[in-house]
C-alpha cells in the first residue's frame, strides 16, 4: 500500500529527527542498536536486523531488534553470511522479498528461529564501498514492504553510513587517546628508571628505586629481587618490597633452574603464571597461602651476564598484558646493565682503596722508616766515639734529634695530607745531596756523586720524588745489608730519558728478577720507576756488590703519578 503525500511527509520528518539522534556521540555498539530500532519503526517491522562488515568483507557484528534475549540464546548459531543475507553482501540495491521461503537463495532458519515471511534489506554503504547491512522482516499491518518503506530505509541506510564511519572514528580517536596515555605512563617508567639508573651507583639506591617504580607502574602488591652470587649458580633475594614479606623469605635462595626464579634465571625469558595454585614449580606454598594468585619474573642482563631475577606478584586476577609483560624486559635489561655498573664501580673502590694502602706503606718505608733507620745507624755510630770523642758524640746526638724532629714533622705533614714532604722546595739534586750528607755521616762510608749537566726541572714531582726515594731506599740498603765502603750516584740525561745509577761495593746477593718483588724495597723500587712512566734493573753478584740502574722519561706526563 503506497502511502499519501502527508503520511510521506510525517515520515520523512520523523526519519530526519531520528537521523539526528544517530550522529550523537555514541559508542559502536549502541549505535548499531539505534540504527535497526529506528529500521524497525519507520518501516513498521516486527524483527529488524543490522550486520556490520569488517575491513575483508566478513560479517563482524549482528544486532538484532524484536527477539528477546532467551529467543536470541535459544537460536542453534547466528547468522553466517549464506542465503539472503549472504546475496545482500554481495549487492549494491536493495532485496524486498514479500516471502523468504518463495526466493532461490533461501537458505531457511536454524532451529528455534521465530518463523519469518516478508523481508526487505538495505545495504548501508559509503564511499563505494559496504559497510554493512539493514534486515526487516514480517511488515506490520501489511503481508509485504512497500517500496516506500524501501525507500525510507534506503534513506536510513545513508544517515547510518555517515553515522557508523563517525562513530568508529571516535572510537579509533578512544583508541589512539588510550594508547597515547599508556604511552604517557610508559615513558613516565622508563624516565624514572633511566633517572635512577644514571644518578646513582650505589646497588641498593639502584634496586630499591627500580623495584619501587615497577611496583606502582603495574599496581601490583608485592615485588622481590634476586642476585646471582659469584659462585654463578646461587640466587639470593636482597629486597623485598611490600605486602606478606614473611611468605616470600620462607625461601630466599635458589639454584639455577629451580622455581621460577631459577627457571627464568636458566632461560634467561620471562615467566608469568596467572593461576600460582596450579604452578607445581613454584616452590613457595607461603606465597600461594598468604592470596597471590599472579606473578611476573623477568631476568635482568647485562649484555650476556646473568645479574639476577625481578619479580611482581599481585592478588588480582585479570591477567597481565603483554605490552606490559615486553616493558618489563626491557627494564629489566636497563637495570641488567645498571647493577653491573654499580658492582663494577664497588669494586673499583675496593681496589683503589687497596692502592692507597700500598701506596701508603711504600711512602712510610721509603720516607720516614728510612728517616728512623739513618737516626738509629748514627745512634750506633755515637756508641764508637762517645768515649774517644765526646764532643763528636754530642754532635752526633744533635744531628740524631734533629733527624728524629725532622721524622716527626714528616709523620704530621703526611697524616694531614698522606704524602710525604721530604723533597721541599730544594728539587731533586738539593734532596740527593742532602741523602748523601746524611748517609756519610751516619755510616763513615765514602759516596760519591756525579751531578748531571741540566738541573733536571723538567721532571715532573711525581718523576723527581720516585727517583728520590728510589736512591734513598739504595742508600739505606747499602748501608744496612751491603755494608758497602764505596758507593756511586751518578745522574745523567739523555735527549728523551733522565737516569740515575746507584753501584756499591758491598756484600752484594743473588739476585732471581723472579723474586724481585720479595721484601718492600725491591718491591718500591720497582713500583715507583714504573709508575713515573719509566723502569728499573737491579743486578747483584754476592761478593762483588750491587748496581741499579733506573730511568724516567724526559719532557712526557706519565699516565700514573
Amino acid at each position: 500500500m503506497l502511502l499519501t503525500r502527508e503520511q510521506l511527509q510525517e515520515r520523512l520528518f520523523a526519519l530526519h529527527a531520528a537521523s539526528l539522534e544517530l550522529v550523537k556521540d555514541v559508542s559502536l555498539e549502541t549505535l548499531l542498536e539505534r540504527i535497526a530500532s529506528t529500521a524497525c519503526e519507520q518501516a513498521g517491522a516486527r524483527y529488524a536486523a543490522l550486520g556490520v562488515l569488517d575491513d575483508d568483507g566478513k560479517l563482524e557484528k549482528f544486532i538484532t531488534v524484536g527477539m528477546t534475549e532467551n529467543e536470541v540464546k535459544r537460536i542453534a548459531h547466528p547468522p553466517v553470511g549464506r542465503g539472503l543475507i549472504g546475496e545482500l553482501m554481495d549487492t549494491e540495491i536493495p532485496l524486498r522479498v514479500p516471502v523468504i521461503q518463495d526466493h532461490p537463495r533461501s537458505a531457511g532458519f536454524p532451529d528455534h528461529h521465530p518463523r519469518m515471511v516478508s523481508f526487505l534489506g538495505v545495504p548501508i554503504r559509503a564511499n563505494d564501498k559496504q559497510m554493512g547491512q539493514i534486515y526487516l522482516t514480517e511488515k506490520l499491518e501489511a503481508l509485504e514492504f512497500s517500496s516506500d518503506d524501501e525507500m525510507i530505509i534506503q534513506m536510513l541506510a545513508t544517515y547510518a553510513a555517515t553515522a557508523i564511519s563517525n562513530a568508529r572514528l571516535i572510537d579509533q580517536m578512544k583508541e589512539r587517546d588510550l594508547e597515547l596515555t599508556r604511552r604517557n605512563v610508559d615513558m613516565s617508567l622508563l624516565n624514572g628508571i633511566a633517572t635512577t639508573l644514571t644518578s646513582s651507583l650505589e646497588l641498593d639506591e639502584i634496586l630499591n628505586k627500580t623495584l619501587g617504580l615497577v611496583m606502582n607502574y603495574m599496581k601490583v602488591e608485592a615485588g622481590e629481587i634476586f642476585l646471582l652470587e659469584e659462585d654463578k649458580t646461587t640466587l639470593r633475594m636482597v629486597l623485598h618490597r611490600g605486602q606478606a614479606a614473611e611468605a616470600f623469605w620462607t625461601r630466599n635462595i635458589f639454584n639455577i633452574g629451580d622455581g621460577y626464579v631459577g627457571m627464568v634465571a636458566q632461560s634467561r625469558q620471562p615467566l608469568i603464571s596467572n593461576n600460582l595454585s596450579n604452578e607445581t614449580n613454584f616452590l613457595r606454598d607461603a606465597v600461594v597461602k598468604a592470596g597471590f594468585q599472579q606473578i611476573v619474573s623477568i631476568p635482568l642482563i647485562s649484555v650476556d651476564n646473568m645479574m639476577g631475577v625481578m619479580s611482581i606478584a599481585t592478588r588480582n586476577t585479570a591477567p597481565f598484558d603483554e605490552r606490559s609483560v615486553q616493558l618489563l624486559t626491557a627494564v629489566g635489561a636497563w637495570a641488567g646493565l645498571a647493577i653491573e655498573n654499580a658492582r663494577l664501580h664497588s669494586n673499583a673502590r675496593r681496589l683503589a682503596v687497596l692502592e692507597e694502602r700500598d701506596r701508603i706503606g711504600m711512602d712510610l718505608h721509603d720516607g720516614i722508616i728510612q728517616s728512623i733507620y739513618g737516626v738509629g745507624l748514627a745512634l750506633e755510630g755515637v756508641q764508637l766515639t762517645l768515649s774517644e770523642d765526646p764532643q763528636v758524640a754530642r754532635e752526633q746526638i744533635t744531628r740524631a734529634i734533629g733527624g728524629l724532629n725532622q721524622a716527626i714533622r714528616d709523620i704530621r705533614a703526611y697524616i694531614l695530607d698522606l704524602r710525604p714532604r721530604q723533597l721541599g722546595t730544594e728539587g731533586l739534586l738539593g734532596g740527593i745531596r742532602r741523602l748523601i750528607t746524611e748517609y756519610r755521616a751516619n755510616t763513615f762510608s765514602e759516596v760519591h756523586f756525579t751531578a748531571p749537566d741540566s738541573d733536571l726541572k723538567e721532571l715532573t714531582q711525581a718523576q723527581s720524588l720516585a727517583l728520590f726515594h728510589i736512591c734513598q731506599e739504595a742508600l739505606a740498603n747499602a748501608a744496612k745489608h751491603a755494608k758497602a765502603k764505596n758507593v756511586q750516584v751518578s745522574l745523567w740525561t739523555t735527549d728523551e730519558r733522565a737516569l740515575m745509577e746507584i753501584r756499591d761495593d758491598g756484600k752484594g746477593f743473588d739476585f732471581d728478577p723472579k723474586h724481585a718483588f720479595i721484601g718492600h724495597g725491591l718491591a718500591n723500587m720497582q713500583t715507583r720507576a714504573r709508575s713515573s712512566g719509566g723502569d728499573i734493573d737491579i743486578s747483584s753478584v754476592a761478593g762483588e756488590g750491587t748496581t741499579i740502574m733506573v730511568w724516567v722519561p724526559r719532557g712526557i706526563t706519565p699516565g700514573i703519578a
